[in-house]
């Protein structure tokens, strides 16, 4: 039988031991038809009101990712591709994203893991957009433990939860499937030309067999590699040691909107402040 591109590795609710098997062997899944509309809407419409604090300086600088960019299409419109710690700011984001259904996945993949929402960026809202002055276009290839070698917090499982369907047109990723098992070695720099810090360890992945091809830094085409095309509403998950790039949207007004986030091993991610506890406990309630 014939299985369509855009069907491969996507699953239901009531199908997590296949999505848990597909994922074990490539390295990603797509859970489809978790959120219904209208928790879409309301997910996004609390995103979006963070994103315009961000804008206005309403909201705490903690939320904000960067100085705020022209709009990639429109100079007259001032932009942020990115609202950082946003579950802290939005109850249904974080209510979301602690979905029973990838709480259970993560607890397969990442065990005695845990959220990492009070450190590091924590979950982010991002708005990808296209345009010469945006400041999110497209990311080079890499594996997101090549992020920290020398941290002691993999494996790791980051997940993506699309508010808007992704295509050619705003952008998609693109991985190799498998990659995520073979012992990528750590570059002796980064992309943007910054050492690998010392005590990084050699290489990462999930056995000890050496990748069959270089993982190339930018963006050249990789054997191997395949489309990712999610539906909005689809929960996209990927290992920390998969082979992945971001493609540039070929649309300059198209928009890529999502939340993504990652469980890791290790310490805890907790932020001893009264305004995260009191947030716990009232997002709990």
């Amino acid at each position: 039988m014939q299985v369509l591109l855009d069907e491969f590795g996507v699953f239901e609710a009531n199908q997590l031991d296949e999505l848990d098997a597909f994922f074990r062997e490539y390295g990603f899944a797509i859970l489809r038809g978790l959120f219904d509309q209208g928790t879409l809407d309301a997910l996004t419409d609390e995103c979006v009101a963070a994103q315009n604090q961000v804008i206005d300086g309403t909201l705490n600088e903690r939320y904000g990712n960067s100085i705020l960019l022209d709009d990639g299409v429109d100079e007259a419109v001032r932009f942020t591709n990115y609202v950082q710690y946003i579950t802290e700011v939005s109850d249904k984001t974080r209510s979301s994203v602690l979905s029973p259904e990838i709480v259970a996945l993560m607890d397969r993949w990442v065990p005695d893991g845990h959220l990492q929402e009070h450190s590091r960026f924590g979950v982010v809202y991002q708005d990808a957009r296209g345009g010469r002055n945006s400041g999110y276009r497209r990311i080079g290839w890499h594996s997101d433990w090549q992020s920290g070698p020398h941290r002691d917090v993999w494996p790791s499982v980051a997940f993506t939860i699309n508010i808007d369907a992704t295509s050619p047109d705003n952008g998609f990723l693109r991985v190799v499937p498998g990659s995520h098992k073979w012992a990528t070695p750590a570059p002796h720099n980064n992309i943007n030309n910054v050492d690998v810090p010392e005590g990084s360890k050699p290489t990462g992945g999930h056995t000890d067999e050496s990748p069959p091809i270089d993982l190339p830094l930018a963006f050249e085409k990789v054997r191997g590699e395949i489309p990712v095309y999610c539906e909005a509403g689809d929960v996209l998950f990927h290992d920390a040691y998969l082979w992945h790039s971001a493609a540039s949207a070929t649309n300059d007004r198209a928009v890529r909107r999502h939340v993504r986030g990652s469980w890791y091993s290790g310490t805890p991610d907790v932020e001893h402040s009264d305004f995260v506890e009191d947030f716990v406990k009232n997002a709990a309630r």
